[in-house]
């Protein structure tokens, strides 16, 4: 990632390159996306410029960061976090589709910000965690009793009640 990447300014990156064994290519998809920054990798980031070179990451001597840099940063995090040490880095991806799904973002959504071409592929990604299941009821449960708007309409009075909430 180089800085002519980032738009702190609209709060944006531009992944348009991909280095891979020192070969620059389009980005995985084949085609270049614009991905909006969190608040705190937008902060970070602003905090991190610097004026080493064109590249966002360099190594605390000044030289340029190679894929195994980046992967023994990764291990180093996953060994913080109690993880698997993998220093695999693909493992971000399903991540952030996980953790997207989880908060109730629609796929299409997830697939734009990921870049995949379709949804089967994006849907390849997203893990579930333990609970899921329980919180998507519960959200069900929970919208139902906020809105009058689940009933059919011509309903003419409220489902009696059995003391344990609406089923």
């Amino acid at each position: 990632m180089e800085w002519s990447d980032v738009d702190l300014m609209r709060g944006l990156l531009k992944v348009q390159r991909s280095d891979w064994k020192g070969h620059v290519n389009l980005p995985k998809g084949g085609r270049p996306r614009e991905v909006p920054l969190t608040r705190a990798l937008a902060s970070a980031l602003a905090r991190g410029r610097h004026l080493r070179g064109e590249r966002v990451l360099y190594r605390e001597d000044g030289t340029s960061v190679s894929q195994q840099t980046v992967r023994s940063w990764m291990s180093a995090a996953q060994k913080r976090a109690g993880l698997k040490v993998t220093g695999a880095l693909h493992i971000l991806r399903h991540t952030l589709c996980s953790h997207l799904a989880m908060r109730g973002v629609p796929p299409l959504s997830i697939k734009e910000l990921v870049g995949h071409r379709s949804l089967r592929t994006m849907m390849r990604y997203m893990h579930l965690g333990k609970g899921e299941k329980h919180r998507a009821i519960q959200m069900l449960e929970e919208g139902r009793d906020a809105s009058p708007a689940w009933r059919h309409s011509g309903d003419e009075k409220e489902p009696e009640s059995t003391g344990a909430g609406n089923r």
